[in-house]
């Protein structure tokens, strides 16, 4: 068996084994430090799942629910990116922004909800100004650390060569931090998704979270679970999605058969000059 196959095999075993023990548990109603007694089984929550897909309103849920996150991950992914490029390359911007931006990136985004309702007219928009506030930092972060990551041999060689500054921004200093801002989008669209779900819950109308509020105010367990694997789908979907956009963005990058990065072997497939320097010519 193939390499590939193996590890298909070995995660699809991983997941089987995982709702095998969840089953158990709950019919069982195994109650040792951990009380399963009122878990709904996977063959109930199977069931309600079936039912919710069938009706108007999960959808509409899931609908809202995207919307506001990649609403508020695209404003983040623009501003973080421009904000940290300016803070990693202005000295001037590093001063006015770099301070302000330290102090308030601690403050967790839920946080933020009680500032939301005051600024914004509507829950809508206060849901969406948590997400961005949510993946704001995180992208901006990865941002500046890989834009001052650059090596400076690369921008002296396109400025002797008689680039401005704008080519070497677009030539050098984007495709050169690249794969670290990719990394903080990644954390970003996860970081997001925790606080667009735990905003719709305190004060969303629709969305994902705000039925699994309500599933959970009726005590209707399985809907719970149903909320929460809803919850874990789109994540794995939209984060698949910046994974796949990124590495086209960065497919001069060698990768290994675990993920990007330098090997031996991409290192003798590679081009003369882009195996050590890591920007696309």
């Amino acid at each position: 068996m193939s390499a590939p196959w193996t590890r298909r095999v070995r995660r699809a075993a991983a997941v089987a084994g995982a709702l095998a023990l969840w089953q158990v548990l709950a019919q069982f109603h195994v109650d040792l430090w951990l009380r399963f007694g009122q878990f709904p089984t996977v063959t109930e929550t199977a069931r309600a799942f079936a039912r919710r897909l069938g009706t108007a309103a999960y959808w509409q849920d899931v609908t809202e629910s995207l919307t506001r996150i990649l609403t508020g991950f695209a404003l983040a992914a623009v501003l973080g990116m421009a904000v940290g490029t300016a803070v990693a390359r202005s000295p001037l911007v590093s001063d006015l922004c770099g301070p302000l931006l330290e102090v308030l990136r601690p403050i967790p985004a839920i946080a933020l909800v009680p500032v939301a309702i005051l600024l914004f007219p509507s829950n809508e928009q206060g849901i969406v100004f948590i997400t961005f506030a949510a993946a704001f930092f995180p992208i901006t972060v990865a941002t500046r650390h890989a834009v001052r990551a650059v090596a400076p041999v690369w921008e002296e060689a396109v400025l002797t060569m008689g680039g401005g500054r704008w080519r070497v921004l677009r030539s050098v200093v984007l495709p050169g931090a690249l794969p670290g801002i990719l990394g903080g989008l990644s954390v970003g669209i996860g970081v997001a998704w925790i606080c667009v779900i735990s905003a719709e819950m305190i004060s969303g109308e629709y969305g994902v979270g705000y039925r699994t509020w309500q599933d959970y105010t009726v005590v209707d367990y399985p809907g719970v679970f149903v909320g929460m694997a809803t919850i874990g789908l789109l994540g794995r979907l939209t984060a698949t999605a910046v994974e796949l956009a990124g590495r086209r963005l960065t497919h001069w990058v060698p990768r290994t058969a675990h993920g990007p990065g330098p090997s031996p072997a991409g290192r003798l497939r590679a081009p003369a000059g882009r195996a050590t320097t890591g920007v696309p010519s």
